[in-house]
């Protein structure tokens, strides 16, 4: 049987350099489909699917917020959790220049700048997650405690109620 083909990104690259088993998923990716475009092209529930978000503070400091494909972030209560006044997603060309990825393929892994990662604390209590790999319409399965560990992502309780 004859591997599947996957685009080799500088996500798959980080993945593969520190050990972390992943499982590559592609699908045909559109504008504005979005995180539930992705999980009804993998059959799997919106959940489960990880948006990585570029947000700014107000001094101006970027960071990479991880919240499930079905939620939207609260700023107001991520602001607060992270002691700023304010929190506003970035810019897309602010986002694209600093990660190296266009946005709709933005990966937390290898990122040009090197961001602080938060992410919503209900991601780590499913059994695997679906995230971006880096190019758009591509997806990496991966254990959700990688998010804490290898990339020293910080649990924090920010979805919009």
């Amino acid at each position: 049987m004859a591997k599947s083909k996957y685009p080799i990104t500088p996500a798959v690259r980080f993945l593969r350099s520190k050990g972390i088993d992943f499982k590559p998923h592609t699908y045909a990716y559109s504008d504005r489909g979005g995180a539930n475009q992705a999980a009804q092209a993998l059959k799997v529930p919106a959940n489960r699917v990880v948006k990585t978000l570029v947000m700014e503070t107000d001094n101006r400091v970027l960071f990479l917020m991880l919240m499930h494909g079905d939620r939207e972030v609260s700023t107001r209560q991520l602001a607060r959790v992270i002691g700023r006044k304010k929190v506003i997603p970035a810019a897309p060309a602010t986002a694209e220049r600093c990660t190296g990825c266009r946005v709709g393929g933005i990966s937390p892994f290898a990122t040009r700048d090197r961001l602080p990662v938060y992410l919503e604390e209900s991601i780590l209590v499913l059994e695997s997650v679906f995230i971006n790999g880096g190019k758009r319409g591509f997806l990496v399965e991966i254990d959700p405690a990688v998010l804490t560990g290898p990339l020293d992502g910080v649990a924090v309780k920010a979805a919009a109620s």
